[in-house]
This record gives C-alpha cells, sequence and structure tokens, in this order.
C-alpha cells in the first residue's frame, strides 16, 4: 500500500475517532455537551499536532529514535513554576487562579529558557548537539529535585492543586487556551514548515548535510527553537506527556517506511489524533473517569520504550 493511500486511511480513522467523540450518546444536548466536546477535540488536536510535530523533528536532528524532547527539561521546568508558584503565591493567587495568565508565564518561561540554553550553548561554532542533551538532562532532574523540595514543604491542600497538574488532563479545558494555543500554532506552524525540506537531508548526518549546502548550525537551531515552542504551548495547556512523542513517532516510522519528513510528521500527527480522541473517549466511557489518558499513555509508552531499548540492543 502507498503511503499516501495509507496517510488517508489514517485521516479518515482520526475524522471517525472525532466524530464518534462528538456526538456519541449526546442525547439532544447539542446545547451543552456539543461546544464543550468540540472545544476538547480541538485541544487534543493542537496537543497532538504540537507534539507529533516536535518529536519527529527533535529525533531527526539528534539522530536518536528513543530521544523525546522532554529531555530538554521542559516538563520539569512546567512542573517546578507551577510548585513555586503555588507554595510562594498560594493557590488563591491570580497568576494560579486565572488560567489564561497561568499559560502566558508558563509558555514564555518555558521559551525563554531554551532560548537561554539554545544561546549559551550554541554560542561557539560547531558545538556538539550531544552536549545540549546532556545539559538538559542535567537540568532537567535539578528542576525536579527542586519540585520534589518544595512539594514535600508544601501546604497538603494546596499540594493537590499541583498534583492535579502533574498529568495531562483533557477535562475542563478553557475554551479562551485553546483558541490562543490554535493561533499560535498556526502562526509557528506556518514559519516552521518551509524547513521541512531540510530535514531529509538532515537525517544523513552532519557532514553530508553540510556538504550538500544545508547551513547545519542555523537550520538546528531554527528547529530546536520551534520544537521549544511546540512542547512549551503543549505542556502549558494540558500539561506534561512524557511518552507520548516517543510512541507516535515511531509507530510513523515503522508505518510508513520512508525518509521523507513530509509523510513521517503527517503520519505521526494522524496517529496522535486517533491515540488521543479515541483514548480520552475509552477514559471516559469505558473507565469512567477512574483513571486519566496521561497514566494509560505513560504506562504504555514506557513499556514501548523499553522494548525500543531491547530492539536497538539486539540490532
Amino acid at each position: 500500500m502507498r503511503n499516501s493511500m495509507k496517510l488517508a486511511l489514517l485521516a479518515l480513522i482520526a475524522a471517525g475517532c472525532c466524530a464518534i467523540y462528538l456526538f456519541h450518546d449526546l442525547n439532544g444536548s447539542f446545547d451543552y455537551a456539543l461546544p464543550r466536546r468540540i472545544v476538547k477535540v480541538i485541544a487534543m488536536v493542537i496537543t497532538g499536532f504540537t507534539i507529533a510535530y516536535a518529536t519527529v523533528v527533535f529525533q531527526t536532528i539528534t539522530h536518536n529514535k528513543i530521544l523525546t524532547p522532554s529531555i530538554m527539561g521542559l516538563d520539569s521546568l512546567y512542573l517546578l513554576l507551577q510548585t513555586l508558584m503555588i507554595f510562594f503565591l498560594g493557590s488563591d493567587h491570580l497568576m494560579a487562579v486565572n488560567k489564561q495568565i497561568n499559560f502566558l508565564i508558563s509558555v514564555a518561561v518555558m521559551i525563554v529558557f531554551s532560548l537561554l540554553l539554545y544561546r549559551f550553548l550554541f554560542k561557539k561554532a560547531g558545538q556538539q548537539i550531544y552536549f545540549l542533551l546532556l545539559v538538559g538532562i542535567i537540568v532537567g532532574t535539578f528542576f525536579s529535585s527542586i519540585s520534589t523540595f518544595f512539594q514535600v514543604l508544601i501546604d497538603p491542600n494546596e499540594f493537590q492543586i499541583v498534583q492535579d497538574r502533574m498529568f495531562a488532563s483533557f477535562n475542563n479545558i478553557n475554551s479562551d487556551l485553546v483558541w490562543l494555543s490554535a493561533g499560535i500554532v498556526v502562526v509557528v506552524t506556518i514559519f516552521a514548515w518551509r524547513y521541512v525540506k531540510y530535514l531529509d537531508v538532515l537525517s544523513l548526518g552532519r557532514e553530508t548535510a553540510i556538504n550538500l549546502g544545508v547551513p547545519y548550525d542555523a537550520v538546528v537551531k531554527q528547529m530546536l527553537m520551534i520544537v521549544a515552542v511546540f512542547i512549551s504551548i503543549s505542556t502549558a495547556l494540558v500539561g506534561p506527556i512524557t511518552f507520548f512523542g516517543l510512541i507516535v513517532a515511531n509507530l510513523s516510522y515503522q508505518f510508513f517506511k520512508t525518509y521523507k519528513h513530509r509523510t513521517l510528521i503527517s503520519g505521526a500527527v494522524v496517529m496522535s489524533i486517533i491515540a488521543l480522541v479515541g483514548g480520552q473517549w475509552v477514559v471516559e466511557r469505558v473507565f469512567s473517569f477512574s483513571t486519566t489518558l496521561s497514566v494509560i499513555i505513560n504506562f504504555v509508552g514506557g513499556v514501548y520504550f523499553i522494548y525500543l531499548l531491547l530492539k536497538a540492543r539486539n540490532a
């Protein structure tokens, strides 16, 4: 089966999942339930798109299919920011209560952190990408340790609020945040899509890409910033989902078996929409909200991560 037909089939399945989630068991509640479901579906599409796009790009830049952008420490920074906000300001402060302000501050802090990190590490020409990953791991561990320290000291009642933000959730999504995120994602995507043509060459390695005329360092910096923006938006919108990008990206590699990143990214995006919308429907209708989708994703992703490690070891 040709990849275009595979992609069309996946798109049809994704559309079916969205339709089932929107219209199943409405019972005539079109004015109340349907608008809320539409907002949740749009939020899941935004989250799936940003994570899938960022992960495929990040794995191409690092030439490693078992890494995710969360290794840069953005998820840990988000949790640290939420913890410090509740600890020092309290759960009734405007920054903690107002979701729009919290979203903008979270996105701004994560993007500024990424800018400073990239600027510092890429100050010297020819800086190795693996040094960036090493620093990201160290910084992420440092942020997690500080978060844990303050979570131990925080008031138990307010810790519940922090705990709710430790896991991604698509319940009670703020519609204003969804439309704001959608606007930012559209603008960034228009800017980012022109760099997709370089990804096919970047996958061949640094030396080959430079020999073929690609401005390697400049393109990598731009792509890393795009990754940072997308991950910041998805994390601030619904919360951290550690292993989700790893799953959909590797499934796209295995299903399409091509080097063309337009197909790989599109396939990963469609798969992510199927997983999020279909998974949320299962959580709501089968498990009756007894668990969250992020818990299931992290469990499946952890098992899949171990499988990829064992597969790479035996290769």
